[in-house]
């Protein structure tokens, strides 16, 4: 699309989306900051630097797991905090899959918008994962799996410095109300989970080296390992300290 007024209006929109992160485990701004001190803020070499340290599963999905120790409390004491740290972190309650106090598992799917978003020279991307994590407890522990099995990238055509530079001399009336795929309107916010494509992780950046998007990949790659090491933070956190710090029997 060459339309310049839908570029930033479409940027204005993603920034807000990008802001809340749909999921309040760390503000956009923020996991970026965190993500470049973590890895540098070159986004080629730090994904090559991961791809190193990482290991795809069997569904050629990036899937993290940590077990974390909660010392002595009990099943139902875990399962409690974190029904209680969902429904503090999330914004969406249906994200949660499955909630089994029996077999003390729970499983969500939060989506993350706007996770990655890079301009290149044609086309503009946004990348939103949604992860699947799944918690396991037992007495004194968790073990936390998160996986992601796909990148869910808008692809906004023309939006690239080329397209916009273009449109300064030349509107496209016809679609400038209309993103690239057709299924959203500019205004249309009643589903964020809208994607233009679907990219399997294990066939791009840096897990493939010719790859025609690999700095918006090794972007994406990055700030996917961020948010998995903050994820796995809080939940420690929580289980250490509690969520707001004051939850224990002597009330």
């Amino acid at each position: 699309m060459k339309c310049k007024q839908l570029f930033f209006a479409l940027a204005a929109m993603l920034l807000l989306q990008g802001t809340n992160l749909q999921a309040q485990v760390m503000k956009a701004a923020d996991l970026e900051k965190y993500a470049k001190e973590r890895y540098g803020d070159k986004w080629l070499e730090a994904a090559k630097n991961l791809a190193s340290t990482l290991t795809l599963d069997k569904n050629q999905s990036l899937t993290y797991q940590q077990v974390v120790d909660c010392g002595d409390k009990t099943k139902e004491q875990i399962y409690i905090m974190l029904n209680y740290w969902v429904t503090s972190t999330f914004k969406d309650k249906q994200i949660i899959t499955l909630n089994d106090k029996e077999a003390g598992c729970i499983i969500l799917s939060p989506t993350i918008d706007a996770i990655a978003d890079h301009t290149g020279t044609m086309n503009r991307y946004v990348v939103s994962i949604t992860p699947v994590i799944r918690l396991d407890i037992k007495a004194g522990r968790i073990r936390v799996t998160y996986t992601v099995p796909t990148y869910d990238v808008l692809k906004v055509e023309d939006a690239g410095w080329l397209g916009v530079m273009a449109d300064n001399t030349k509107t496209n009336q016809k679609n400038q109300n209309i993103y690239s795929d057709g299924k959203r309107l500019k205004e249309d916010k009643t589903d964020h989970r809208l994607y233009d494509e679907r990219w399997e992780i294990a066939k791009h950046y840096p897990f493939v080296e010719k790859d025609s998007q690999k700095r918006t990949s090794a972007k994406a790659l990055v700030m996917t390992h961020a948010y998995s090491n903050v994820v796995m933070d809080k939940i420690e956190e929580a289980c250490a300290h509690g969520i707001v710090g004051n939850e224990d029997d002597d009330w």
